[in-house]
């Protein structure tokens, strides 16, 4: 099931985010505009402070950091989300529900923009995939292992 349109993905690469060559760090800026439906993927060595400093994704909250670190025998994608504290919209468990029932749309549009350095480098689509969903509410506050970046096709 793909849950992606891939005309409403935007992607930016940044100095250190060749498409043929994976180099640590390597981290991804995800936001979305709720007017218009688009996507909006920064992949660079830092992530995308500029993308993310709006007073609108600072209340939201919503918006997506991951970045691949090395995880031994091959890279592991952790992906960052944040559920709960400072100036955000919704309860600990409103967002959560939100954030697990978008995760697959998110971990589609990373796919997405790396296309080609999956096609470089086939191996990391067998990388896991680890979400920190991160909240003041221990309930909330979990990393889950959602598989293989393959899976989200």
């Amino acid at each position: 099931m793909r849950d992606l349109d891939p005309r409403k993905l935007h992607v930016t690469r940044h100095a250190g985010a060749s498409a043929q060559d994976l180099r640590l760090p390597r981290r991804y800026t995800l936001t979305h505009s709720d007017v218009t439906g688009d996507l909006i993927l920064s992949i660079g060595a830092e992530y995308d402070r500029r993308q993310i400093s709006g007073l609108y994704t600072r209340l939201m909250r919503d918006e997506v950091l991951a970045e691949w670190k090395d995880g031994g025998p091959e890279p592991t994608l952790h992906v960052y989300v944040h559920v709960s504290g400072g100036l955000v919209f919704g309860s600990a468990g409103m967002r959560s529900a939100i954030l697990h029932q978008h995760m697959r749309l998110v971990l589609e549009a990373i796919r997405c923009g790396e296309a080609a350095l999956l096609a470089f480098r086939p191996e990391l689509d067998q990388g896991r995939v680890w979400v920190h969903f991160a909240s003041k509410d221990s309930r909330y506050d979990q990393v889950e292992d959602w598989g293989q970046l393959q899976s989200y096709a």
